[in-house]
């Protein structure tokens, strides 16, 4: 894929940090802060899917209460756990 100059300003201690690691990896310092970018602005596009995901699940309206959740969580570590909670909130359909 073509490239396209891009240039940003970084204070001294990241612009050291970066061309030491380029230099461990055997890279350019432009070529690793290129794949951190790329994997930041990735990372973030998951979030925003695993995001908006949840979101339209949670407009179906099915929850698991604060109780039921609390008890389970409260069981963890003891002689009686209890199984992960199931939905115990829906929607009034009325």
């Amino acid at each position: 894929m073509p490239t396209v100059q891009f240039t940003m300003r970084v204070d001294a201690e990241l612009k050291a940090s970066l061309e030491e690691e380029a230099r461990r990896e055997d890279i350019s310092a432009s070529q690793l802060a290129a794949r951190a970018i790329r994997s930041h602005l990735s990372a973030k596009e998951a979030e925003r899917v695993a995001i908006e995901a949840a979101v339209l699940e949670a407009e179906k309206g099915v929850f698991i209460s604060e109780e039921a959740f609390t008890s389970w969580v409260n069981s963890w570590d003891t002689n009686n756990e209890l199984p992960p909670p199931k939905p115990d909130i829906f929607p009034d359909t009325h």
